[in-house]
């Protein structure tokens, strides 16, 4: 019945959308008969500023409109160095398709004296693509992902970040600027859209304007936002506050400064509705704009931040969220050549979840029912400041320095049908500093050379707490005479390394060159961990047992040498290179030395084809040698949770991940068709993997090379297309993962094949309501079990009596698992209602949250390391009403 619904909606927008309208189709030529491609044709109705329909030509010169029947339209028609044109049309008695072809006179007018008096809706000069906010948006968008949305090629994914053409926006600027040049998604949730005259894409963008011609751009994006006047060399801004039932409440101030040489932003978010201005997946997801320049080098070394993976709330929906979040951004130009910028970031918010789980342990056949009752803490701050300094066009030198501090602490109450009672407590305080130095030198037309270094430090003290009604594990010499088991685990761990990467390119041709690199991985890490157990009367009982003590030094250092060939001829660029790696690793403990030192040549080949600007096939290989931290080789058990026991493996060797990558992506002015697909295969040979014992529902594991590989294949498709008052989207993704651990001796070979299937459609009316209706289909299958789940969904945006605007969105969740054991129906419908009169700087709104009250939602997951399938429910916020007023400074 909902699906017929869905359909019946479907059917309903599509007449709404295309009724009563004919297409006019033809060519745009020069008087030479050439066609022209990317001129622009827009019609208005006749006598009047009123935009109809636009269109931008194809390589073959061809345009189409939609137009009204019974009207007369003026079309404008326009290309670079040609005299605009004005063209009578009308639909009179017309039903059907028509077509007219057009003929421009190249002007004898300097271009800098030729004046276009209307706006243009898209606008492209060489790789940039310039959106007149205006023409796509009906005022009743709030914020920039509202106007992004309506944008064709554009889209805003589930976390919050923006992709273009299918590929992910790296930076987002204001009038040039940085904004919190980390991630899209405060740019996306906090400017304003009416603050917004348009939205540039720069493709193949690189801050660097000497190393463009001899590096692949093609996945690099960003968006200049340029604001409309008025709000330029001025503070403008909202202030916001919302109360609610329950005592629930909402501030939101934020304030903005953009001029010639400066710009400040501040936003401030503080709120108990279960809002999250800036989640854990943020904090680690934000690099704050450091350039990582040895992220080709071959070699993956990665260093673990701390143990904070505990800290994630499932859709930013829980129990309860309290947030208090404040950030500044500034951006200041002293002098020519001369920029500084650099933001702070702080967020404190505290999070109750309750979940309750079902998991089956596939190799022994128990299964457990757990409840879990955790509070989360998080505060932590960010502050990064950054320079660049181009003397002239030849030197361009940036530096930043980076800061992050936080303290995450997490109460957990388990109780389990295996385990009975467990609290547990952890505690983190993790600190590090990235400072970042590059240097781009361009000598001549024919040499490049350029520098780029980063040293970073990281410390950590975590903190873990353990009481238990039982202890299951023998090699913890615990006291049985004791009332409760208070097990304690503290850590200490500290990084010092350094990465430096020198680059000389010779240009052989104006479309090939020549690139040699010499780099350099240093890195110096110390550990320390010791578990105690404190007893009835207070004192604190040590376990000296070496195997319960780590106090380890781990030294890694990579010296390479690589060359790499670039050239392009016509739509073909070929750009593969080999690179020599001398590897050496040593860890001190136990009272002893291990040393090994290892070579590898590690080839990667990137071929691409450009059949049209906007249309490429693209290859990649590569070889990663992937080496482990100290805390895969430190030897001593610590406790990861009340349930597992695990150690390092000081022998544990290097593993090779091969990486083959295909990609289509297709992006068309002329019909408004966004296309990407892409298939990828990774293949890990020697991977690092765990050994484990199972107690019951309980663990002991330690990492070994697999004489199995690892593969995953995954794939995924799509498209969109963008009709005169329409917007449709389809996706799917399909991955397929085989993974091998060893579980109670027995090697273990684990698959699990994922895939999603969504479509929707929205209509895009300026002056009637839109709607957006879709549909995804989801399947999760591992070896044991699966799960399905049907998810229908809608959104609605409908303007009223002139000064109301009623926003609506609606999800319905169909979850069951392949045994149909587990079924569970629920939905989500959120409203808002503004009121805001004509040029009034006020706005007030209602709000309603969770209107379905639905209490909770599912989960489920598999564990490769035991070989496990979980089900989870996790409780969610209730019902919610608030009533906020904004003031728009």
């Amino acid at each position: 019945m909902k699906k017929s619904s869905l359909l019946v909606l479907f059917f309903l927008i599509s007449i709404v959308a295309f009724s009563q309208n004919v297409k006019l189709e033809g060519i745009v030529k020069n008087e030479a008969g050439e066609v022209l491609e990317m001129a622009n044709v827009i019609a208005f109705k006749k006598g009047t500023k009123f935009l109809q329909s636009y269109s931008i030509t194809d390589s073959k010169g061809n345009y189409k409109l939609s137009l009204e029947e019974n009207e007369a339209y003026t079309l404008k028609v326009s290309y670079l160095g040609f005299n605009t044109q004005d063209v009578e049309v009308t639909t009179d008695n017309i039903t059907e398709s028509f077509s007219k072809d057009i003929v421009l006179k190249e002007s004898n007018e300097e271009l800098s004296t030729v004046e276009i008096t209307y706006e243009m809706p898209v606008k492209i000069v060489g790789d940039t693509i310039v959106y007149n906010s205006d023409s796509f948006t009906s005022g009743k968008e709030k914020k920039l992902e509202d106007v992004l949305k309506k944008l064709p090629g554009i889209d805003i994914d589930d976390n919050g970040e923006v992709e273009v053409e299918g590929k992910k926006v790296q930076k987002v600027l204001v009038e040039g600027k940085e904004f919190f040049d980390g991630d899209s998604k405060l740019a996306t949730q906090n400017i304003p859209a009416s603050a917004i005259d348009k939205v540039q894409v720069l493709k193949n963008y690189n801050e660097v304007s000497g190393m463009r011609g001899v590096t692949n751009n093609e996945d690099n994006i960003a968006l200049n936002i340029k604001l409309k006047k008025g709000k330029d060399k001025f503070w403008f801004g909202e202030i916001n506050a919302g109360a609610g039932d329950n005592e629930k409440y909402i501030a939101k101030p934020k304030l903005f400064y953009y001029s010639t040489n400066k710009s400040v932003n501040v936003l401030a978010d503080f709120n108990n509705i279960g809002e999250t201005p800036f989640t854990m997946r943020d904090y680690f997801r934000f690099t704050g704009g450091l350039r990582g320049g040895m992220s080709g080098s071959g070699t993956s070394f990665n260093v673990a931040s701390g143990g904070l993976g505990f800290m994630t709330v499932q859709n930013n929906r829980a129990q309860e969220i309290i947030s208090k979040f404040g950030a500044l951004n500034f951006s200041l130009v002293p002098k020519k050549g001369l920029d500084f910028n650099g933001f702070a970031i702080v967020n404190d918010s505290e999070t109750n979840m309750f979940t309750q789980s079902n998991t089956v342990y596939n190799k022994t056949g128990l299964t457990e029912d757990s409840e879990n009752s955790a509070t989360q803490g998080s505060k932590l701050g960010l502050l990064k400041f950054s320079t660049t300094y181009k003397p002239n066009t030849n030197v361009h030198i940036d530096y930043d320095i980076f800061g992050k501090i936080s303290e995450q602490t997490e109460f957990n109450d388990v109780t389990s049908t295996n385990r009975g009672t467990v609290d547990t407590y952890k505690e983190e305080k993790p600190v590090s500093l990235n400072q970042n130095f590059n240097l781009y030198y361009t000598i001549d037309d024919k040499n490049i050379f350029s520098a780029e270094m980063q040293y970073l430090y990281q410390k950590d003290q975590p903190l873990y707490n353990a009481l238990a009604t039982s202890q299951p594990f023998e090699l913890i010499p615990s006291s049985n005479s004791e009332s409760i088991y208070n097990i304690i685990q503290n850590k200490k761990t500290s990084t010092n390394k350094f990465d430096a990467k020198f680059d000389y390119y010779y240009l052989l041709t104006p479309k090939s060159n020549i690139n040699f690199s010499l780099g350099t991985t240093l890195s110096g890490q110390q550990f320390t961990s010791g578990i105690s157990q404190e007893l009835d009367n207070g004192s604190i009982l040590n376990f000296n047992d070496t195997v319960l003590n780590n106090d380890a030094n781990y030294n890694f250092s990579d010296v390479f040498l690589g060359v790499h060939y670039k050239m392009v001829s016509g739509i073909f660029t070929f750009n593969p290179g080999v690179k020599l790696h001398k590897y050496i690793t040593k860890d001190t403990q136990l009272g002893t030395v291990n040393k090994d030192n290892l070579t590898k040549v590690l080839p990667d080949v990137y071929a691409n084809l450009q059949f049209k600007s906007s249309e490429s096939l693209r290859f990649n290989y590569a070889i990663t040698s992937q080496f482990s931290d100290i805390n895969t080789v430190a030897e001593g058990y610590i406790l990861d949770n009340y349930n597992s026991l695990s150690r390092g493996n000081r022998t544990i060797e290097n593993s090779l991940r091969h990486s083959y990558s295909l990609s289509y992506f297709s992006f068309s002015m002329f019909s408004f068709t966004n296309i990407h697909a892409s298939v990828n295969y990774t293949k890990s040979v020697n991977g690092v993997k765990n050994s484990s014992k199972l107690i019951g529902v309980d663990r002991i594991s330690y990492p070994i090379n697999s004489d199995f590989a690892d593969e995953t294949v995954s794939a995924n498709f799509r498209y969109g297309k963008t009709y005169s008052r329409l917007k449709t989207n389809f996706r799917a993704n399909v991955s397929n993962s085989i993974f091998n651990n060893i579980v109670n001796n027995e090697q273990i070979e684990s698959k699990t094949l994922t895939h999603s299937y969504q479509g929707s459609v929205a209509t895009k009316f300026k002056d009637a309501p839109n709607f957006e209706i879709g549909y995804q289909k989801s399947f999760t299958d591992y070896s044991n079990t699966g799960s399905t789940t049907d998810r229908p969904f809608a959104n609605v945006e409908i303007g009223f009596l002139k000064n109301f605007i009623l926003t609506a969105d609606y999800s319905h969740y169909n979850y069951k698992n392949d045994e149909n054991t587990v079924k569970n129906n629920y939905s989500f419908l959120n409203a808002n209602l503004y009121y805001q009169q004509k040029d009034s700087k006020w706005e007030f709104k209602i709000s309603g949250n969770n209107l379905t009250d639905n209490i909770s939602m599912n989960s489920d997951r598999y564990n490769e390391v035991v070989d496990s399938n979980s089900t989870s429910l996790y409780y969610i916020q209730p019902r919610l009403f608030m009533l906020s007023v904004k003031y728009n400074l």
